[in-house]
């Protein structure tokens, strides 16, 4: 039976408290503030809330502490194969070690479910290879994500308390009905891990999953911008690392025998299984709030501080920069990423680059400067002292010139 409860004013207005159309599975508790206050959110003439300070516990914007949660943004392609380590959609790396053949790892399209109608267009999806050797006690196959410990430290998570909280949320589908291991890892002072586990999935079935996470007096998280917290998401681990006798949804000491609680091969020994994932989301409190979805600009904006290609491989002749000579053989270019980065990045290049047409010429990264901007040297490039050129890739389509600050 459905029902109201009216706080009337003398004048007649009030406000209106109803009880739900349907039977809950729970109580639902509304409760208000005990500092004295007493407003926790007013409306407007406008009919717009006003007061609200936070949500959760926490703030109202920029509550997800995972960038690229949704999946969207992917600067070094859409498909990745071939090497163990390797990092794939913008801030999810993936790692394998002892496969037979090697999972494939794509950013794919979001067409119906759960995550669908949530508001999940792309995903992150493994594609298992084939293990005809069966599940190794080395073998791995995990998705791996590593947060800034700044970012941690001041998130407003009072992390030494086992009474504050984290709360992770994501979507995730398998081809396969099991279950799958999660590991948070903290990276300063002594390594501390939680261990948590997905549930039993249903095949082919896009599922919710929510674990609130609480702090521990062994957490450390230094106010720097090394890696902080490290979340790994487990399609397979073998045997070799989960002898540690790990606890269950518990803070434990790390060591190299616990990245994860003894799990099944089904998954992992099923030829081209497969496993998707999106909505990641870590957010200080103890309630897994709707994700918060960014723009895609914005989005960008925050990968771009970890990696950004010069090139994206649309045209065969792409503009990279214009340098000058510094003599007659070394010109200079000088970098300068749209964000600022995480450190002084690294630069990779491959494919064929030319100063001009000089297809010969070498680079030395000097990275002077801030995080903002950074010196390349381009040797071996005869040109009259002070002339300048323009620095470009030369008929490819593949040629890379990336700067990354990857934790």
């Amino acid at each position: 039976m459905s029902g109201s409860i009216k706080l009337k004013h003398a004048s007649g207005n009030g406000v209106i408290i109803s009880a739900p159309s349907t039977n809950p599975s729970s109580d639902k508790t509304i409760t208000l503030p005990s500092d004295g206050s007493g407003t926790f959110a007013t409306k407007d003439s406008a009919n717009s809330l006003q007061n609200v300070t936070g949500i959760n516990g926490g703030q109202l914007g920029n509550r997800n502490l995972i960038i690229n949660g949704a999946m969207l943004v992917s600067q070094r392609g859409t498909s990745f194969s071939g090497t163990a380590q390797r990092y794939t959609l913008d801030r999810m790396q993936m790692n394998t070690a002892g496969n037979d053949e090697i999972a494939q790892t794509e950013q794919a399209t979001v067409t119906s479910g759960g995550a669908y109608t949530s508001g999940f267009r792309k995903c992150l999806k493994i594609i298992n290879g084939n293990q005809t050797s069966g599940a190794g006690a080395t073998d791995v196959v995990h998705l791996k994500m590593v947060l800034e410990a700044q970012d941690i430290a001041n998130s407003g998570w009072n992390y030494t308390s086992n009474s504050n909280f984290v709360t992770l949320s994501f979507w995730i589908k398998s081809s396969v009905a099991q279950d799958f291991p999660i590991t948070l890892r903290s990276e300063d002072g002594t390594r501390q891990v939680y261990n948590m586990t997905t549930g039993s999935l249903s095949a082919d079935t896009w599922t919710k999953i929510t674990k609130t996470i609480s702090g521990n007096s062994n957490l450390q998280f230094d106010n720097n911008n090394a890696a902080g917290l490290t979340l790994f998401i487990n399609a397979f681990v073998g045997t070799d690392y989960t002898t540690g006798g790990l606890a269950q949804n518990a803070w434990s000491a790390w060591s190299g025998a616990k990245q994860g609680d003894n799990m099944t091969s089904t998954w992992y020994t099923t030829n081209d299984a497969t496993l998707e994932i999106t909505g990641l989301q870590l957010e200080v409190g103890s309630v897994a709030t709707d994700f918060e979805h960014r723009s895609f600009g914005q989005e960008l904006a925050l990968c771009q501080r970890y990696f950004y290609p010069y090139l994206r491989g649309t045209n065969s002749y792409e503009n990279i920069a214009l340098g000058f000579n510094y003599n007659s053989s070394t010109g200079i270019i000088l970098l300068e990423p749209p964000v600022e980065m995480r450190d002084t990045p690294t630069l990779t290049t491959s494919g064929t680059i030319a100063a001009d047409d000089d297809t010969s010429i070498g680079f030395t990264f000097e990275g002077q400067g801030s995080d903002r901007c950074f010196r390349c040297n381009i040797t071996s490039h005869s040109k009259t002292s002070g002339q300048g050129f323009q620095l470009r890739s030369h008929n490819s389509t593949t040629a890379k010139f990336e700067l990354s600050a990857e934790l």
